[in-house]
């Protein structure tokens, strides 16, 4: 991880967007529109990534699939913290990220030496989660590449990351 923030990059050229938070997710994962909840005063409702899989024909079928990619944000306006947990029905903020910029993502912790890797890895998307795995060959993109390299993490970690787009490298 560098520094303490999710957006790393120091002059951001994506855009910001105030959403409502479906669950309880952490900063640094993926996220999606929620289709089924009315906007709240033309504030949207999101989820991770790949929880509407099929029934909202969003088309997120396995880990990898290619989809836009919105990172949810701490609460840096209320002094939150990169590791705190969101709240159902939250205000929060995700950022629309522009290639190339960089990112402290959170990497699901897979057990034994499949969450290992070095600087170059590249990552896709989870599932369900949001959050970040190696990629692997069945993967349709590889979004985030791995600015350093991690072992034996033994719990969900954040990790410095390069945005390659959503159809990856």
């Amino acid at each position: 991880m560098k520094g303490i923030r999710i957006v790393v990059t120091s002059k951001p050229r994506g855009v910001f967007e105030s959403i409502l938070v479906v669950g309880t997710p952490k900063p640094g994962v993926a996220m999606e529109i929620e289709p089924s909840t009315a906007p709240v005063g033309g504030v949207f409702s999101y989820a991770v990534y790949g929880t509407q899989a099929h029934a909202s024909g969003h088309y997120v079928e396995n880990d990898g699939d290619r989809k836009a990619i919105a990172i949810l944000l701490e609460k840096d306006d209320e002094g939150g913290l990169f590791d705190r947990s969101y709240v159902d029905d939250e205000w929060g903020r995700i950022y629309w990220p522009a290639m190339g910029e960089q990112f402290n993502m959170l990497v699901e912790d897979v057990g034994g030496t499949g969450d290992d890797f070095i600087i170059g890895t590249e990552m896709m998307v989870d599932d369900g989660t949001g959050k970040l795995l190696t990629a692997d060959s069945n993967a349709q993109a590889h979004p985030f590449t791995a600015l350093e390299a991690v072992t034996n993490p033994l719990a969900d970690h954040w990790i410095h990351c390069r945005f390659n787009g959503e159809g990856g490298a």
